[in-house]
């Protein structure tokens, strides 16, 4: 998921771009939490904030993609609407 030695709350943050404070609302913590899970080492984390932030990476992933498919749809209808090939 990220980095060996980079924390994970370190990392998802910088990766997805945000504040201890958003990820905290992301994941049912306070920005306290947050912070204080920051400075622990990985192996330090409990598992059920680690598939927290896995599955908040994995949703960012997918929303991404979903982002991409509409801009596709969008861009296919207006090539058919153009150039229509029936």
């Amino acid at each position: 998921m990220s980095e060996r030695n980079d924390n994970l709350i370190k990392t998802t943050c910088k990766r997805l771009g945000l504040t201890y404070k958003q990820l905290g609302e992301l994941i049912g913590l306070s920005e306290g939490r947050v912070k204080q899970i920051a400075i622990l080492d990985n192996s330090e984390i409990s598992e059920q904030v680690v598939k927290s932030l896995e599955m908040l990476i994995k949703i960012h992933k997918l929303e991404a993609e979903i982002s991409e498919v509409r801009e596709f749809k969008i861009l296919l209808k207006r090539l058919i609407k153009t150039n229509p090939i029936f």
